[in-house]
């Protein structure tokens, strides 16, 4: 898919270890799926690129919390890959989306210079995309509405944190 704007939806970590059934469910994490349903769609009407990260725990660590490989709790939630059907998925290790990934290369294959960024954990994967170096070359814009971690002040301080260095907007404003 060629697309015009430049942008990309980055929706990071949307599995379902995150959600009620799952091992570590997050606050608001209902409404914020709701809210990250939308944004797709509106991507989609634009045809913006879609790229799920997807957090993979590390073989080094025998048994993670949460996120072990061919878990179901792994899984990226049935709601989302319904709504992106076409997303690019790409597979981390780490809190920073760029670390040892080939986001980059697919950012630059699809001709991306800003990236919109949502999803889990707010003051974890979020922030750690954002402020990554590699994030450097991009305008970098985060959805503050599509993201959400244990608590609604813990989400509120990482954003305040991020906010001198990265464009916080709701998704209806940007996309």
């Amino acid at each position: 898919m060629t697309q015009q704007s430049g942008k990309a939806l980055i929706i990071i970590d949307p599995q379902n270890d995150y959600f009620p059934e799952g091992k570590y469910p997050l606050w608001d994490i209902s409404n914020t799926l709701e809210k990250i349903k939308k944004a797709i769609e509106r991507a989609n009407q634009q045809d913006t690129p879609i790229i799920l990260v997807q957090h993979i725990a590390s073989r080094d660590i025998s048994v993670a919390p949460f996120f072990n490989e061919g878990t179901q709790g792994a899984a990226i939630h049935p709601e989302i890959t319904a709504a992106a059907p076409n997303a690019i998925i790409v597979t981390k290790t780490f809190a920073d989306s760029f670390e040892q990934t080939n986001l980059d290369q697919v950012l630059s294959e699809q001709g991306i210079n800003t990236l919109l960024l949502c999803g889990m954990m707010t003051q974890n994967c979020v922030t750690h995309t954002a402020i990554s170096k590699q994030a450097e070359k991009y305008q970098v814009v985060v959805l503050a509405d599509c993201c959400t971690t244990v608590d609604e002040m813990l989400h509120n301080i990482a954003l305040n944190a991020i906010s001198p260095r990265i464009t916080l907007l709701p998704a209806k404003q940007v996309i």
